[in-house]
């Protein structure tokens, strides 16, 4: 509640706020909000109880990938990556044909919907990594493979300002939404200089678990550094640095 200050004083609505002349002078207040309580157990509120519902597990399984690549994220992400990633996953949601509205998950839906994600909006794998890769995912062996036959730096790779080297990475997870855990892994190539000549076959894999019955998350990316003095500093930027969930197997 907030005292009206001014010459004109002000009685009636605009908006959700109310004006009116009390004993203690003129006041302006919002509208009360509905409360948790009959949100929680009014009928008419039922389809917002379902949304909430599904939107929650949304939540869950975007934190879950996020601590399952916590690793390969740093540096390769957005400011807004939870929030998108979020979004995604509640379409995933949504495409449970299982379940009943405000039952529906991630397991039960279609996580092949997240092929593509870019975890860094401001860097596409596509714009950093032009050169074709290859990936093979053994849910048998639990093993999975990206590769790349051969690469020339200066025309397929896009680097930021002050790089001198870049690395591609590769990393894996078989995820098991319902019971919140995970089995992940990551693989990098060495320090690549970003020069003209073709750098030969790029061969990277990484092991999750054998025969899993959860979906399995490959992920490719690449960083860039700056060589001073013999060593490798990785460069304080997002630019370019991207991460990409390139296959989706699911269980």
């Amino acid at each position: 509640m907030a005292k009206q200050k001014g010459i004109i004083k002000l009685e009636g609505t605009i908006g959700d706020i109310t004006f009116s002349r009390t004993a203690a002078g003129y006041i302006a207040k919002g509208k009360p909000g509905v409360s948790a309580g009959r949100i929680a157990t009014d009928q008419a509120f039922a389809r917002a109880r379902e949304n909430m519902a599904e939107f929650g597990r949304a939540g869950k399984a975007a934190k879950l990938l996020r601590s399952a690549f916590r690793t390969v994220l740093q540096g390769n992400h957005d400011g807004y990556m939870h929030s998108r990633l979020v979004k995604q996953l509640v379409a995933v949601v949504k495409s449970d044909m299982t379940n009943d509205r405000g039952l529906r998950n991630v397991p039960d839906g279609n996580v092949r919907l997240l092929e593509g994600f870019d975890f860094n909006a401001a860097a596409q794998l596509g714009t950093s990594l032009a050169a074709p890769y290859v990936v093979n995912v053994n849910r048998a062996a639990g093993t999975l493979a990206t590769s790349i036959a051969s690469l020339v730096p200066k025309t397929e790779v896009t680097i930021p300002a002050g790089a001198t080297h870049f690395r591609i990475i590769s990393a894996g997870a078989a995820v098991d939404f319902a019971g919140e855990t995970y089995v992940a892994d990551q693989s990098y190539s060495a320090f690549l200089p970003w020069n003209d000549v073709p750098t030969g076959p790029v061969d990277l894999t990484v092991e999750v678990a054998q025969n899993s019955e959860h979906p399995i998350f490959l992920l490719l990316g690449i960083a860039f550094f700056q060589q001073v003095g013999g060593k490798y500093y990785v460069l304080n930027t997002r630019a370019l640095s991207a991460l990409s969930i390139v296959k989706v197997s699911n269980g």
